[in-house]
C-alpha cells in the first residue's frame, strides 16, 4: 500500500506531500493544474525514464519519494534477496534524485540500479494510463493476458516448455550442420585424421612450452647473463683485494686477534664467521650457475626447434596445449561419428523425434491449460462488462491450435472476440472497440486480473475517459467494489467516480 508521495523541485511542484488512504484514492482538478505531474512523479519515482527537462527552473535537482506499506511475505523476500534491510514498522522509502548529468535510486538508504527499482515496482504498484488501452489493440497481448490470469501452473508448464524447445532446437541444428555429402564426408575425415596425427605427433606435455620459453630467453640472453654473473662475482669473491669475500676473510682474522684480549669481541666474531660462510656458499651457487650457461649449439637449436612447434600447433588449435588436447577429442569424437555416419544421422534423427515429441505434448498441456483458464477469464470478463453498462455483451476467449507455428510460447494462437450489440457478430477486439468502450473493457479487465495479482495498490490515470452519464455510475460502482479489496488511486473528471471516494484530494 501506498503511504505517501513526497515531490520536490518537479516541473510546477516547488514542494508538496500527499498522504494517501486505503480504499478509493481520488484526484481532480482543472485542466493543466498537475494531476498528470503528480503520476507522472510515482513513475519516475519507479524507474521511468528521466528527463533534465523536468528539474524545475533555478532548482539543482528534482527529487521524488515514496512510502510503501508491505503487504505480503513475497515483497518481503524479494527485498531481503536484493540486500534491502526492511524498516521495523515495514515501510520501504523509495528516492529518486534527478540531477542534470544523473540520477540516484535509493530504496530504505541502499542504492539501487532502475532496473531492481522497476522489479521493485512491480510488486507493490500497478499503474494504468489512459494509453494502455492500446495494448487491447495488440492481438499478441491476449495470450499474455490469459497466461498471467492462468498463475502459476501454467508457468511451470511454460518453463519446462521453455527448456524442452531449447534442446529440440539444438538438436536440429546439430542435424542441419551434420548433413554432407560422401564426397565431403571424405575430405572431412582425411582433414581431420591429419590435425590429430600432427598433435600426436609432437606429443605434447602439459607446462614444457613454459620451461622452453624460459630456457629460450636464458640462452638467447647468456652472453649478457654471464657477464653481470661475472662481474658479481668478481664483487663478492676472494680473489680481488676489493672483492667482499677477501674483505671479509681479513675483518675475520682481525677481530680473531681481538678477541684474545677482549671475550666479548668474540661473539662479533663469530657473527662475521657465520657472513663469511653464507658468502662462500652463494659464491660456490654463483659458479654453478656460471656453469649452466654453457651449452651446445646444437642444444639451442633443438629448444628453439621444439618451442617453435609448440607455438605453430597454438596458432592452428588453440592459445593453451590444454585447448589443444581439448581440440584433439573434440576432432577424434567427430571422427568417430563420421566414421560411423549413418548410425549417427540416424540416431541425432531418432533424438529429433524424440525431443519434438517432448515438445509437442507439453505444448498440449500448456493448450489444455489455457483452454480451461479461457473458459473462466470469459466469464468473468463478461459479467464485469455487463456491470459497466454494456446492455449486450457475449465474449469468448479462442484458444486456436497451429502446430505448424511451434515455439518456445506453445502452438496456441489467443484472440478475444466480443460483440457489445445485440446481433453483433462477434469479433477481435482489436477491430470493433471504441475509445470509450476500451476504457471500460480495461477496467472490467483490471478488476478481473486484481483477484490474480499480489499486488496492493492500482493507480487509475483516466480511466474514464470517454464516457458519462449512467456508464459513468457503472464505472464507480466497480471502482469503489475494486477498492475494498486494493488501494485504488484514481485520477477522474467524473463527479460520479469522484463520489465514491474514500479520500478525495483537489489539485490546483
Amino acid at each position: 500500500m501506498l503511504i505517501s508521495l513526497h515531490v520536490k523541485n518537479l516541473a510546477l511542484i516547488d514542494e508538496t506531500e500527499v498522504f494517501f488512504k486505503k480504499g478509493l484514492n481520488i484526484l481532480t482538478g482543472e485542466t493543466g493544474a498537475g494531476k498528470s505531474i503528480i503520476m507522472g512523479s510515482v513513475n519516475l519515482a519507479l524507474g521511468a525514464k528521466a528527463d533534465k527537462t523536468l528539474i524545475r527552473n533555478g532548482a539543482e535537482y528534482a527529487l521524488v519519494e515514496l512510502v510503501f506499506q508491505t503487504d505480503s511475505k513475497e515483497q518481503e523476500q524479494i527485498l531481503t534477496e536484493m540486500d534491502i534491510p526492511l524498516e521495523d514498522d515495514g515501510m520501504v522509502i523509495i528516492m529518486r534524485k534527478l540531477m542534470p548529468e544523473r540520477s540516484l535510486c535509493k530504496v530504505n538508504g541502499i542504492t539501487v540500479s532502475q532496473k531492481q527499482l522497476k522489479e521493485l515496482a512491480s510488486l507493490f504498484i500497478n499503474i494504468h494510463g489512459q494509453h494502455d488501452n492500446k495494448e487491447l489493440l495488440n492481438v499478441k497481448r491476449y495470450s499474455q493476458i490469459l497466461d498471467e490470469y492462468s498463475g502459476e501452473k501454467l508457468g511451470n508448464i511454460k518453463e519446462k516448455l521453455k527448456t524442452a524447445y531449447a534442446e529440440y532446437k539444438k538438436v536440429c541444428k546439430e542435424l542441419d550442420e551434420s548433413v554432407v555429402d560422401e564426397k565431403e564426408r571424405t575430405r572431412e575425415i582425411s582433414l581431420i585424421t591429419y590435425e590429430i596425427e600432427e598433435i600426436e605427433n609432437a606429443a605434447l606435455k602439459t607446462g614444457e612450452d613454459e620451461d622452453l620459453e624460459e630456457q629460450y630467453h636464458k640462452m638467447v640472453n647468456s652472453k649478457r647473463i654471464a657477464e653481470n654473473v661475472s662481474v658479481a662475482y668478481d664483487c663478492t669473491g676472494y680473489t680481488g683485494r676489493n672483492a667482499a669475500g677477501d674483505s671479509i676473510g681479513r675483518a675475520v682474522k682481525e677481530l680473531k686477534q681481538a678477541a684474545s684480549y677482549d671475550e666479548k669481541v668474540q661473539e662479533l666474531t663469530e657473527q662475521l664467521e657465520e657472513i663469511d660462510n653464507l658468502l662462500n656458499d652463494f659464491n660456490r651457487s654463483l659458479v654453478d650457475y656460471q656453469n649452466s650457461l654453457e651449452f651446445e649449439p646444437g642444444e639451442f637449436d633443438l629448444v628453439e626447434r621444439r618451442l617453435n612447434l609448440y607455438n605453430h600447433l597454438k596458432d592452428k588449435y588453440g592459445n593453451t596445449v590444454e585447448e589443444i588436447f581439448e581440440y584433439k577429442e573434440e576432432k577424434e569424437a567427430r571422427l568417430q561419428q563420421l566414421a560411423d555416419y549413418e548410425n549417427y544421422i540416424l540416431n541425432l534423427e531418432n533424438e529429433k523425434q524424440k525431443k519434438y515429441d517432448q515438445v509437442i505434448e507439453l505444448c498440449k498441456e500448456l493448450s489444455d491449460c489455457r483452454k480451461e483458464n479461457a473458459v473462466q477469464l470469459q466469464e468473468k470478463l463478461k459479467n464485469a462488462l455487463l456491470d459497466l453498462n454494456f446492455l449486450s455483451v457475449e465474449f469468448e476467449i479462442p484458444v486456436i491450435v497451429d502446430e505448424q507455428t511451434i515455439s518456445s510460447d506453445g502452438y496456441d494462437d489467443v484472440d478475444f472476440i466480443i460483440s457489445l450489440n445485440p446481433g453483433e457478430t462477434m469479433k477481435s477486439i482489436s477491430k470493433v472497440a471504441s475509445g470509450g468502450e476500451l476504457s471500460r473493457i480495461m477496467l472490467a479487465l483490471k478488476s478481473v486480473m486484481a483477484d490474480k495479482e499480489d499486488i496492493g495498490t492500482l493507480i487509475f490515470d483516466e480511466i474514464d475517459a470517454g464516457i458519462s452519464g449512467k456508464t459513468a455510475w457503472k464505472v464507480s460502482e466497480k471502482m469503489a467494489v475494486l477498492g475494498k479489496e486494493h488501494q485504488l488511486i484514481c485520477v477522474t473528471h467524473l463527479p460520479q467516480i469522484a463520489a465514491m471516494a474514500d479520500a478525495h484530494f483537489m489539485i490546483e
